[in-house]
């Protein structure tokens, strides 16, 4: 065989049998893992669902920097397998665009070529792409609501094709907070109720003026308006032909208003709106404006985030020892007690709460309210801030007070505790609860609580009599531990029975004090026990003073 030449060893190489060509050959080309490299602005595109579609307010001072300092921080990049182009991974957009058009003004090759950290496709590319991008922008420059709401509903499109789920069944707004919290974008679930609203009612009528910044507060208002007018609309068309569903009328009059943030008004929206529905109803406008409001008060309680019941705070870090309250009747707490759930305007003087400070000494006093209003809970009453939100609300509707333990706490005797029947206040009685039979309920079950620290509760039975409760001494009375006996001694004293064989009750005099506050050979009660034992002596004297036919008299004397 004749020796090849160069010429001949170079035709076979380039041959096009060693040609690299097809989809596997291009997906070898991105490194495995994070890699630094030079890209142009050729090579690289901005990421396309990137949830930012208006101008970052801070534009023109990121092209001032980068003029002049060059790219601080290259974007991170990646590619989709297969495409030609690298895309922005997570955040950098804004600077990409900035580069193109200092590039096209200047021709300096700094901004052409861009010195950039390549980062392999996640694994759950899309959905990873997306939330860096919103977490990004909530960091760099913010987005505007409409922009973050259009990015989470994009979001849930990604998370329900990578569950496999079908267009009728769509993922529930708490499982998509949960999801993208876990992605690291936390968000509300009542967050997310807001921007589904602005998307699907609000966006299709007033798309200029929510891509110019409206606020979220705004976009509450204009959601919670609509739910009421639609609620009384249904009420008042039921049965009646209109020429006009509210749809139709809601997207009509939101669009006359199509303006600039600084020039709305969401009050002149709702005049409008309940002008055209007392036409169409054919309805008094006054009483439908009163009708509505009431509505609308009510929405906006269940779904706007709770306010705090009160804006005060502790004005020093000491506060007066307690003092017994003595309630004007047994079914009002004594002292003020918040009726709705917006913060007062003042707190009169000697309740132990002032205006919160600002600074340090403000922060200070924060910190020591806080934790000496942890040290009057001795186990935490099962509540959430959306349900006391609601229940001040029931309680303005229906003239009731209710109790405000923070509000309470450093001024009276209210201790909290968890169980069954949760207490926030020793001394409170609710007006549902100020009856016999309820009152004989709630008692027997503090006293089978109690029992249960002892390991005796199946010796605790309920009663239509008495107090509400009666004890049953187990066979082997005189062999139980001695913490077991002294409960039951004391529980079956308290519900007046006869003194049952094992249980001696002229001992009780002796157990009493190490059962209370200990120093004992057994165990004292714990703190709960020892609030739950507070409360079953308050219901029960209730109790008495109702059946007595004495309950406001013996209330006025601290019963």
């Amino acid at each position: 065989m004749a020796d090849m030449t160069p010429d001949d060893m170079a035709a076979k190489l380039l041959a096009s049998g060693f040609e690299r060509s097809g989809p596997s050959a291009a997906a070898l080309t991105d490194p495995i893992a994070d890699t630094p490299m030079v890209v142009t602005l050729d090579q690289l595109r901005s990421y396309d669902h990137d949830p930012r579609v208006t101008r970052n307010p801070a534009y023109e001072d990121i092209k001032a920097s980068i003029r002049e300092r060059g790219l601080d921080a290259p974007p991170a990049i990646t590619r989709r397998p297969g495409e030609p182009h690298y895309i922005i991974r997570n955040g950098g957009n804004t600077r990409l665009a900035i580069l193109r058009e200092l590039w096209s003004e200047t021709k300096d090759e700094r901004f052409f070529r861009i010195s950039c950290l390549f980062r392999p496709w996640p694994q759950r590319g899309e959905v990873v792409m997306l939330t860096g991008h919103l977490a990004e922008n909530e960091l760099r420059g913010g987005l505007s609501f409409i922009e973050r709401a259009l990015g989470v509903e994009k979001a849930r499109e990604f998370y329900e094709q990578e569950m496999g789920r079908d267009s009728g069944q769509p993922l529930s707004q708490s499982e998509l907070a949960r999801r993208l919290t876990a992605d690291g974008f936390p968000l509300p679930q009542s967050h997310i109720s807001r921007m589904q609203d602005a998307v699907h009612y609000l966006l299709p009528a007033i798309p200029n003026l929510l891509y110019g910044g409206l606020g979220r507060h705004q976009v509450e208002r204009l959601a919670v308006l609509r739910k009421a007018c639609e609620r009384t609309w249904e009420r008042r068309a039921l049965g009646r032909s209109l020429s006009m569903d509210f749809a139709a009328l809601f997207q009509d009059v939101l669009a006359q208003f199509d303006t600039q943030p600084d020039d709305f008004s969401p009050q002149r929206v709702q005049d409008e709106l309940v002008g055209q529905m007392a036409e169409l109803l054919e309805a008094d406008y006054d009483t439908l404006a009163l009708e509505i409001d009431d509505t609308e008060s009510r929405q906006r309680a269940l779904t706007s985030d709770p306010a705090p019941p009160a804006a005060a705070r502790p004005a020093a870090p000491t506060a007066p020892a307690p003092e017994l309250r003595q309630p004007s009747s047994a079914s009002s707490p004594a002292g003020p007690s918040v009726q709705s759930s917006e913060p007062r305007a003042s707190v009169p003087a000697g309740t132990g709460k002032a205006a919160l400070a600002v600074g340090a000494e403000g922060t200070q006093q924060n910190e020591q309210h806080d934790e000496r209003l942890q040290g009057h809970i001795v186990s935490p009453a099962p509540t959430t801030e959306r349900l006391q939100s609601i229940q001040r609300m029931v309680a303005d509707q229906m003239g009731d007070k209710l109790p405000d333990f923070e509000a309470d706490a450093l001024r009276a005797i209210p201790v909290q505790a968890g169980g069954l029947y949760p207490i926030s206040d020793v001394w409170y009685i609710e007006p549902g609860l100020d009856v016999p039979d309820r009152l004989r309920v709630h008692i027997a079950q503090f006293a089978r609580e109690i029992a249960e620290e002892a390991s005796v509760a199946e010796q605790v039975e309920p009663s239509d009599a008495g107090i509400g409760f009666a004890c049953v001494t187990p066979p082997a009375a005189r062999a139980m531990p001695p913490f077991a006996r002294a409960v039951l001694t004391l529980l079956q004293a308290l519900c007046a029975a006869r003194a049952a064989a094992g249980l001696d009750r002229a001992r009780l005099a002796d157990d009493l004090a190490p059962l209370l506050y200990g120093g004992g050979a057994y165990p004292r009660l714990s703190d709960a026990g020892l609030v739950k034992l507070f409360r079953l002596l308050r219901l029960a004297r209730r109790l008495l003073d109702l059946e007595a036919g004495a309950g406001a008299s013996a209330s006025g004397h601290g019963a």
